[in-house]
């Protein structure tokens, strides 16, 4: 309903100590939402998150995909179909469960997200190189047709 959830609103309220502490200081942060509205106020969720992340001395980490969906050619299992930065955003039906939760480009997109969280991660703690990944806006759309062309999404997702 375009705000964090009671819990983790809860959750956000008892970080008192963290925050006073400052334990959570450049900790990695990033952070996802799904509604079953196009929009759904997922901007506002994700500002939510990105704020109290920054309250406590967190960097952010955003999504870095090319926005998908966004051209004639383009369809709901495109990567980053929604266009979102800030944070993943994914969209599902209200009538529908858990395990059908997003649509295949939703999914993608978001372990895509976890595998760029990951690499962060590994460059941050272990000081290991870190090569930064770019993609035009035109691979990107190649990256979105051959998912359609294929089930097989763990070789495009890996570069294997």
């Amino acid at each position: 309903m375009g705000s964090a959830s009671a819990v983790f609103k809860e959750f956000m309220e008892a970080a008192f100590t963290p925050f006073t502490t400052q334990v959570w200081k450049d900790k990695l942060a990033g952070g996802f939402t799904m509604s079953a509205s196009r929009s759904g106020d997922k901007l506002a969720v994700l500002e939510q998150l990105a704020v109290f992340a920054a309250q406590m001395g967190m960097q952010w980490i955003g999504v870095a995909d090319m926005p998908g969906n966004n051209w004639s050619g383009g369809t709901r299992d495109d990567v980053n179909r929604l266009g979102s930065w800030l944070g993943l955003m994914g969209r599902s039906h209200a009538d529908r469960g858990p395990e059908e939760a997003g649509s295949r480009g939703d999914r993608i997109t978001a372990e895509r997200y976890g595998e760029r969280i990951a690499r962060l991660a590994q460059r941050w703690v272990n000081a290991v190189p870190y090569e930064t990944p770019r993609m035009t806006e035109h691979e990107a759309r190649a990256l979105s047709a051959s998912l359609r062309e294929t089930d097989d999404t763990r070789g495009v997702l890996t570069g294997a």
